[in-house]
């Protein structure tokens, strides 16, 4: 049977670089204090009115077209995972492909937070997989400023902007996506949300006032369950599929922090030479992590190689995927 192999990645981040230099000059904090803590050094953040997470999506999935020398007409299929739509409808998918000539195909969002590029991912991999599809885009693309309070010293620290798309192609020699796993937990929607926006509670001048729009995270409660959850399903993954921490060429782990990603490396039982990081350049940039991490390791990937990816994030959702590098 055909599986789902990732054949090109492309990524994109805005040019404004937001430095922890000059988050001291806004809240009360410092270098020394976010690095120990995050592992963050700085993140891109995108500027310019009436931009939104679509512009950044579009330029990632423009540059993979061009990088397969790949026609709008001949994909058959978009998803974007994203937590920072540009609007509550339409979709930021269609958004996206309206701006690179992709026309008359499905195309939706993916929402999952942090998770969401690897549920969009184990999604996408089924149309493949059936045959139904012969090239689908998945894109992962987040406009974390729009929903950062930079009067919170706790979260402000921790995102950036940004966008990574990836192709999937059918695979016929054991190569591509060979195991997801999805999870999730609603009891954990208190510790990790955006209060405001949403039918629960619609925009009125109260939401505005109590900051009810930006993101909101009970950080030690978080840390706490995205240790545990992201190295548990990294563990089931390797042992469903008989692998060794040897074995893995590459941890791919969604960066939120960079101790979160070492406990689950630990567990793993992979050295920290084999984990993709990018959390010091880029910050948490939520959908976007995992194909900006691919993006930027790409010329160290062979096929062949053994990827763990995994990711946790708000609702709360987590998951892992085993995929053998195709190209």
């Amino acid at each position: 049977m055909s599986k789902a192999a990732i054949t090109g990645i492309h990524g994109y981040v805005p040019d404004y670089v937001l430095t922890n230099a000059e988050l001291e000059r806004m809240v009360d904090t410092n270098d020394e204090w976010i690095t120990s803590r995050t592992g963050i050094k700085e993140r891109h953040i995108l500027k310019g009115e009436g931009m939104g997470s679509s512009h950044m999506g579009a330029k990632a999935v423009a540059g993979l077209l061009e990088k397969l020398n790949i026609k709008p007409e001949e994909v058959d299929l978009l998803i974007c995972a994203t937590t920072t739509p540009d609007y509550v409808f339409p979709c930021t998918a269609n958004l996206i492909c309206d701006m690179v000539g992709i026309r008359n195909v499905g195309s939706f969002d993916i929402q999952a937070a942090c998770s969401g590029f690897l549920y969009a991912l184990t999604i996408g991999s089924q149309f493949i997989e059936t045959g139904k599809y012969k090239k689908v885009i998945i894109v992962g693309a987040d406009k974390m400023s729009a929903i950062t309070d930079y009067t919170d010293r706790t979260t402000c620290i921790l995102f950036g902007d940004g966008a990574g798309a990836v192709m999937l192609e059918p695979n016929t020699e054991g190569l591509g996506i060979l195991d997801t796993i999805i999870k999730s937990d609603g009891a954990g929607q208190n510790h990790l949300f955006q209060k405001a926006g949403g039918s629960r509670y619609p925009p009125t001048h109260e939401t505005v006032e109590k900051r009810w729009h930006y993101v909101y995270q009970d950080g030690p409660s978080v840390f706490k369950f995205a240790v545990k959850n992201m190295a548990d399903v990294s563990a089931e993954i390797m042992e469903r599929n008989q692998l060794t921490g040897n074995d893995v060429a590459w941890l791919v782990p969604h960066q939120a922090n960079k101790r979160i990603i070492d406990a689950t490396a630990h567990r793993m039982g992979i050295l920290p030479e084999r984990v993709m990081m990018t959390i010091h350049k880029y910050g948490n940039t939520t959908a976007a992590t995992i194909p900006l991490c691919l993006f930027e390791y790409e010329s160290q990937l062979k096929k062949g190689d053994k990827l763990v990816l995994a990711a946790f994030g708000g609702g709360f959702t987590w998951g892992s995927a085993y995929v053998k590098w195709a190209y």
